[in-house]
């Protein structure tokens, strides 16, 4: 089903509903996210928008993206290299890193990238088939 190396990739837009539905859900009104001239002053181009956003692109792409839906996420790991703005269209691309039949688990490592091929963030995530 999986094997290493193989790969998948997606754009992602940080679109003005993406943003506003993450603060409506989860109220997180943070001025580095929510105010320009506060953002501004701390050496961002403009607001930066919620790194968790990126975890919601994630669950999409393990949930919609992937072959085969009787899947868990069982672990990941994200970091966060450079800001996001709203608009930003982010190009992800996953590879499988590791893939262990004995307990039905595969491994991506992942990143997320700008328009101008700078990654964002970056990481790995680890799935379970279930059976």
């Amino acid at each position: 089903m999986f094997k290493t190396g193989d790969k998948f990739e997606r754009s992602f837009i940080v679109s003005e509903s993406v943003y506003n539905g993450f603060i409506k859900t989860f109220g997180d009104n943070n001025p580095l996210h929510t105010d320009d001239r506060y953002a501004k002053y701390y050496g961002f181009t403009e607001k930066v928008m919620h790194g968790n956003l990126l975890n919601g692109f994630l669950s999409f792409f393990i949930g919609e993206c992937l072959p085969v839906k009787n899947v868990v996420i069982h672990t990941q790991d994200i970091q966060f290299k450079n800001p996001v703005y709203l608009n930003d269209t982010l190009l992800f691309q996953a590879v499988v890193s590791d893939v262990s039949e004995a307990v039905n688990m595969v491994e991506f490592k992942f990143s997320f990238k700008n328009r101008d091929a700078k990654v964002v963030s970056k990481g790995k995530i680890q799935i379970g088939i279930l059976t």
